[in-house]
Order: C-alpha cells, then structure tokens, then sequence
C-alpha cells in the first residue's frame, strides 16, 4: 500500500482590533487567544517533534503581537481590561470601567471555560441574580469581587499546557478567591511572558524544519473580490452585487497586501514563505496569477471550490469519487500555472472544528486515524494521495474540554507511531520531484471560499453588500485626496494603513441576522469606526450612513451558522 502524506495547516488570525486614532485596543482577542491557543499549539508541536505541520500567521496578528510584547517592555499598557487587571484599586475604578468587566469577563464557552471552575461559575451566578434586578444594582459589586473576576477570566483564557506546567497559575487556581493585588500582577507578568516568547517558540520550530511557515495577504482582505466583485457569480450566477460595479483600484490593492504579506514575513522568520494560505481560502485566477508574480510556489483552498473548478472545466462529465480528485496537487491552465493548489479535505477538517469537541480525546484522534486509513484504502495503486486538513488553529478549541489538549495530545502521538501515514508540509511535499510529476491542470478555476466554495458570507444580501457600497465610497475618496497635495508624506502612510485595515474580510464576515447581537455590534462599531478614522485621516467630513449601524444580528443566533467558525458546507 502506497504511503498517505498528510498536511496540517493550522491557520492563526485576528482582525486588527486597535483604533488608530487612540492606539487603543477595542477588543481583546489577540492576547487571549495568545495566552490560551497560540502557546497551547506551539507546546503540542514541541512535545511530538516527529509531527509536521503548516503554520499560517497572518501578518496582522503578528502586528498585534508583536505590539503587545512592547506594552509589556514599555510599560505602556493600551488595551484597558489588561490595564483593569494590573490596576492596584479596583474600588476607585470608573462606572465605564466596571461594565467593561462585567461586559468582558463571561464572554467565553461556559460549558468548558466557566462552569468546570465552582469559584468562577459562583462569580456568573451572583452577576446573573444582580443584573436581572437592574445595572443600577451592579454599583454594589466590591472591589474584590471584580479583582476575582478579572483573574478567573484570565486564567479560564490561560492555555491548558500552562495550567498544568506553570506554579503561578497552579497556586492561583488552588487559592480560588480573595486575590490580592500581588497576586494580580503575577498573572499579568505571566500573560506578558507568553506573549514575548511566542513568535520565537514558533521561528524556532520552523527553523528545525519541523513546521512551515506560511503567510496570508496582510490584512486578511477577500482578495478575489477586491479584485472582482462578479467573481461571486463563479459559484452563485444569481448572487446580488453592490451598487458600485467594482472595487476601485482592487487589483493593487491585492498586490500591496501580498507584497506586504511577503516582506513582513521574511524580515520576522528571515526567509521567504513559500506559500499562500488566502484569507478565507478565497481563489481565483487573478489573484494566483498576483501570487506567482511574488514567487509564491503553493496556495490551498477547499474542497467545495475544486468540485466547482471540476464542474465548469468539465459540464457534461459526471463527478468521479472524492478519492479520485480530491488528494492531488493542481495547476490551473495559463498565466497563473505557477502556483501549485492543494485542497482540503471538508469532511476531516469539519470534524475537528466541529464534531470531535463531543467526543473522548482518544477516540476522536482514533476516529481520524481510521478516517485516513479509509482514504488510503481507496485511493488510486498508484498514488500515494496527499490529504489537506486546513481550519482554524485557535477558535476550536474554546468547544473541546481542556482546549483540545487530549485530543491533540493522541492525535500527535498516533500520526508519530504511524508506519503509513506521513506529516508533511506543502514545501518539503513539492521539493520532491517525484511529487510534482503528478499534478494535474485545471482548465477552468471557479472562484470561491473555504465556505460552502463560493463568496456567501461576505458579499449578497443587503447589509454586506451596503458594507461594500460604503467601502467603495471611502476609497473614491481615498484616490482623490492621494492625487493631491492636501497630505504630507507621514499622513498618506497613515491613511493607507488605516484603508487597509478598512479591506480586511472579518468585517462582512459578521454582517448578516444569521449572527450573535453582541458580535454584529462589536464588528459593526469597529467597522464603522474604522471607516470613520479614514475620513478623518483624508481630512474630510464623515458620511451619514458610516455613523449608522449597518447591522445588528440576532440575539438567539443557531451556534451551526454564527459565529467565529463555519462549515464547509
């Protein structure tokens, strides 16, 4: 039997959460997933160096990692419920401050990150008895209610390989309550820490060849639209487009972000990627074709999106098995065939972010062993077929118990144990000569996304499209102020990063009342506010329509088709 190379891409991405006006940090999600997901990653990967995987960083977390790394060297702390946490009276903090608290500190999966700890669920229920007579009633929390509450949310956030390694979070848990100001500044040291030495753990993984290091255009924009709006009517011919025809200027703007993607990389790991996971997983042929012009070797996406590619190329041909196209590597015809593209496997990858949460560590790392073995069996004699596990590297985990820790813990060890079933990365796959005689070109690539294969969660119903609309009106701006004098030098660098942070995909991402209230609004606030520190960036007034909220979801959102993950299909 032929051997099985699998690929784990673990894709680690957060949207730009500073506002540039005050340098503040609006959200906290980078450092906590930091300290939770990105430390616990890095120590599975070190604990089985026979395992090989992908890392993809997107260089916008990276900024923000790295920008937290110097708050903690500075001093200069910018995200306020970090600055909650280390401030040394909680009793004199402001009303402002205290509903953060309140409004942060049980926003988190309650099933595995608040109800397995008596002392933080004892916290929820006494907020929850209190809030129901009214906010007014929250004046009465002390001082040391909200210093518990602080600590228990850092530490439900704190990755299981420190739980159970580190002695400040071991004496923390073991005391349960009462936490003093001291003890608060021990979790704010540690939470430091782990942020500092991350970026080196993973150049060190890299560096001994164990992981790749791939990157994403830098602020995770949807690449295909920019360039091409009608690119959705690839997957969807009937799909509803914004107002504005196009993006304005979309293709350069793919380039800077590409270009950029590259340059970052290579100045933080000293070399240059070798690949492009898109953001989304969102192809297309001009965007592959922008990608060869940067040497990129390799890009990936999904499942759902080949089976399109196959349909257009082939309209009267019946689908053949998953098993016969599925695990090979692809070129499509034409200016972008240099670019080698991998596609993921929907079903395996949709079972780790979805399903294996609900089962025992073991028998879900069993489960997909098998699943692999199976692949194995019915691929072609002679192919030995390449398997493409692409998902989220953090946001899974909030649903497993003990954030994944057992089932990554067994999957690594079986896949080391294996005699069959070989890790490997795209870039040491393609190195192999014997690999590459066997891809197979594509005449026709149909757009799409790692969601249901086509461009549905961003672009197509009235609010994301109205989001697009407002979009194209600040860029029209954008042009017209650039081609002026009205700037200096400094203040057009500022406005093209705040544009850029403007593109990224998140932003569409939650539009929509298939989605959580309290997340719509987030988003649509930082958008908006995103969109309005544009303005003031060019020196003109803000439009109406970007003070209006564009969205506001749904209070009761079905988990299945919300959220910070979705499924394939």
């Amino acid at each position: 039997m032929n051997q099985l190379n699998l690929v784990l891409l673990w894709h680690m991405h957060q949207p730009d959460y500073r506002d540039y006006a005050t340098n503040e940090f609006e959200l906290p999600w980078v450092y906590l997933h930091a300290i939770k997901d990105y430390t616990d990653m890095a120590y599975h990967l070190e604990r089985h160096p026979k395992t090989k995987a992908i890392v993809n960083f997107v260089p916008i977390l990276l900024d923000q990692l790295e920008d937290y790394a110097e708050q903690f060297s500075s001093g200069q702390i910018r995200d306020p419920l970090l600055r909650l946490l280390a401030a040394p009276d909680l009793e004199q903090i402001t009303s402002q401050d205290r509903l953060r608290v309140f409004d942060s500190c049980f926003l988190s999966n309650h099933e595995t990150m608040l109800k397995p700890y008596p002392a933080y669920k004892r916290l929820h229920e006494l907020y929850d008895t209190l809030s129901q007579r009214g906010e007014a009633e929250l004046a009465y929390f002390s001082g040391q209610y909200l210093a518990d509450l602080l600590v228990w949310y850092h530490l439900a956030w704190t990755g299981e390989s420190v739980r159970r390694n580190n002695d400040v979070v071991i004496k923390l848990m073991a005391q349960s309550e009462g936490f003093s100001h001291a003890d608060r500044m021990q979790l704010f040291d540690l939470i430091g820490s782990l942020i500092q030495e991350l970026i080196p753990r993973y150049r060190k993984l890299a560096k001994s060849g164990q992981i790749e290091l791939s990157t994403t255009p830098h602020f995770h924009p949807l690449s295909p639209l920019l360039i091409d709006f009608s690119s959705a009517r690839d997957s969807i011919p009937d799909a509803t487009l914004p107002v504005i025809d196009c993006y304005p200027g979309g293709r350069s703007r793919v380039e800077f972000h590409v270009s950029s993607a590259m340059t970052s990389h290579t100045h933080r790991f000293g070399e240059q990627p070798v690949g492009i996971w898109p953001a989304e997983g969102a192809i297309s042929t001009p965007l592959l074709k922008i990608m060869g012009e940067q040497n990129c070797q390799w890009s990936a996406s999904s499942e759902g999106v080949l089976a399109n590619c196959l349909q257009s190329s082939y309209p009267d041909a019946p689908m053949p098995e998953r098993s016969h196209y599925l695990y090979r590597p692809y070129r499509v015809a034409g200016e972008a065939g240099s670019v080698i593209c991998f596609f993921r496997d929907d079903h395996l990858s949709d079972l780790i972010g979805f399903e294996y949460a609900k089962w025992f560590g073991r028998d879900a790392a069993e489960n997909f062993l098998q699943s692999l073995e199976q692949i194995q069996h019915n691929a072609p004699a002679e192919e030995s077929p390449i398997v493409s596990v692409i998902l989220d590297g953090e946001n899974a985990w909030e649903s497993y118990p003990y954030n994944g820790f057992y089932f990554l813990d067994d999957l690594y060890s079986l896949l080391e144990s294996s005699s069959t079933i070989h890790t490997t990365t795209y870039r040491d796959y393609i190195a192999v000569t014997e690999n590459t005689d066997h891809i197979v070109t594509l005449p026709t690539l149909a757009a799409g996304s790692w969601v249901y294969g086509t461009f549905s969660t961003w672009i197509g119903d009235q609010e994301k499209n109205c989001a697009w609309d407002m979009l194209c009106a600040a860029k029209h701006c954008f042009d017209r102020v650039m081609q002026s004098d009205r700037l200096s030098e400094a203040e057009k660098i500022a406005a093209s990063r705040q544009l850029a942070s403007c593109e990224s995909s998140d932003w569409f991402w939650w539009f929509g009342d298939y989605n959580p209230a309290h997340s719509v609004a987030s988003f649509d606030h930082l958008y908006r506010k995103n969109l309005g520190n544009l303005y003031h960036l060019l020196k003109l007034p803000i439009p109406q329509a970007v003070l209006q909220p564009i969205s506001k979801g749904v209070e009761q959102a079905e988990t299945e088709i919300s959220g910070t993950m979705r499924r394939s299909s």
